[in-house]
């Protein structure tokens, strides 16, 4: 089969997939449709469910997905909650899931949605834009030392303090309201034999941009019950795009293929945990040098997957 649409990683995860004609499906971060398109040309008998909290993504989505009929449901809501969704439809089983993390190319391009550094916008940030957080409130209402902690860790940006400081000290004369102010601030902050590395504001958006949407409690706080609603041999592949979303994927994966607590020294399990399943990537999935050439985005792209166990 070839592939129409292009998503980060769509080849690997497909594969991975294992997608059967007669399965049930979930594709929790629908984006603009790219792997629930390749998993609905698969099916004949079965179903897609995809799951998006961003209003612009669901109507995109549902468009590219029309084609498919009534083998796709199109739900406006945050993969966080998709175990008690599904399970509220009546579905409690499914054979395979996806999560690709992060913002989606459409977010980045919207210019109004205030994602990107390259336009100037209003600070929004939003994936949902229900909720009433903004990345504006954020950046001129959090104190400095909440806003070191989210660059430092959301970012992984090594000038984090300086740019908290500058945050604070222009945001005193005047709200900070648009990318490009914010952008003319982070520059100011960084030393300038330092900017060489791609765009100064890269890492200071990023993490203004999971704070805002609360991008790794939405991770931690789903795996386990996203992995319980597996049915024995199907799988959840997960694309990150962040080393903390990594980390939270790989130790999730890890304590559900081993979660015995036993001290090591004891000669037999005592605490009665089973394994749900095993990690089939030991090392994730990364994209080939020819998706690499096609797309910048896709370059610190990691995809890791769980297969469930045939006991439950």
């Amino acid at each position: 089969m070839e592939f129409h649409h292009y998503s980060v990683l769509l080849r690997e995860t497909i594969e991975q997939l294992q997608v059967k004609p007669d399965g049930i499906y979930v594709d929790g971060t629908l984006g603009g449709g790219g792997h629930a398109y390749e998993v609905c040309r698969r099916l004949q008998s079965g179903h897609l469910y995809g799951i998006d909290r961003d209003d612009a993504a669901v109507g995109a989505a549902a468009e590219r997905l029309a084609p498919f009929g009534d083998k796709v449901t199109v739900l406006r809501d945050n993969y966080g909650n998709g175990e008690s969704l599904l399970k509220g439809m009546g579905v409690d089983r499914v054979d395979g899931i996806v999560l690709d993390l992060g913002v989606s190319s459409c977010q980045l391009d919207t210019q109004e949605r205030g994602f990107s550094y390259r336009f100037d916008a209003p600070l929004d940030m939003r994936m949902d834009r229900r909720q009433t957080l903004t990345a504006r409130d954020i950046v001129n209402g959090y104190s400095e030392g909440e806003l070191y902690r989210i660059l430092r860790d959301y970012g992984e940006e090594r000038f984090a303090a300086g740019i908290a400081k500058h945050i604070v000290r222009a945001r005193e004369k005047k709200p900070i309201e648009t990318t490009f102010e914010l952008n003319d601030i982070i520059k100011a902050a960084i030393p300038a034999k330092m900017r060489r590395d791609g765009h100064p504001s890269k890492q200071t958006f990023q993490a203004v941009r999971i704070e805002c949407n609360r991008e790794l409690e939405a991770l931690k706080d789903s795996l386990d019950g996203l992995i319980g609603l597996l049915a024995p041999g199907g799988r959840i592949c997960v694309i990150t795009f962040h080393s903390l979303e990594d980390r939270i994927v790989k130790t999730a994966f890890r304590r559900n293929e081993n979660p015995c607590t036993c001290p090591p020294d004891f000669p037999v399990c005592v605490c009665g945990r089973k394994s749900r399943g095993r990690v089939v990537t030991r090392k994730p999935i990364l994209p080939g040098a020819e998706e690499l050439a096609q797309n910048s985005r896709s370059r610190s792209a990691k995809l890791r997957v769980f297969e469930k166990g045939m006991e439950e």
